[in-house]
């Protein structure tokens, strides 16, 4: 099996400093639905993995963050791709949690959850904890110059085998010409 982990905010909608807090404040970032189409009709799996520690501020609930992601995969499907699953992490930056990226407990569970090798795995995201993460859990570190990508393309220290794209519609087109 073939899996692709996506981070969301900055990766397939665009993010905001003050968090997106609900169905209303999700764009998606042009080209990302039919990345993910294209990704899902070239065999690929397709799974988020985002950190959501607005929860554990009170700015929004999971109920919320379900519809955020329902809309997204709706979104998806009318593109026609698919989301085989959506991991988060709820808690916050202080908690010492295993599944907040940079740690690689949320790449791992992924991995396991879905009986593939982490090391086929690409993880693609536009922070500089998705790419550490992924070099963490032994996955394949992609860069992507949306969302934060440019400021964290720009501070460098970005694991050794980081790949760089535009955005994830040019990381598509490169995994599945």
């Amino acid at each position: 099996m073939k899996l692709v982990i996506l981070d969301r905010d900055g990766t397939i909608n665009h993010d905001s400093d003050h968090y997106i807090k609900s169905v209303d404040e999700f764009r998606p970032i042009k080209g990302a639905l039919e990345a993910i189409a294209r990704l899902t009709q070239a065999g690929y799996r397709v799974v988020v993995a985002t950190n959501q520690s607005g929860i554990a501020r009170g700015l929004f609930t999971t109920r919320t963050l379900f519809e955020i992601h329902d809309a997204l995969q709706r979104a998806a499907v009318q593109a026609g791709g698919r989301i085989d699953a959506f991991f988060f992490c709820p808690h916050a930056a202080d908690a010492a949690c295993q599944c907040r990226k940079p740690q690689p407990g949320m790449l791992v569970e992924v991995a396991r959850r879905f009986n593939v090798a982490v090391e086929d795995t690409y993880m693609v995201g536009d922070a500089q904890r998705d790419v550490q993460a992924a070099a963490a859990a032994g996955a394949r570190p992609v860069l992507v110059l949306t969302g934060k990508g440019r400021k964290t393309h720009a501070e460098g220290n970005l694991p050794e085998s980081t790949q760089v794209f535009p955005d994830l519609a040019a990381f598509a087109e490169h995994l599945a010409p």
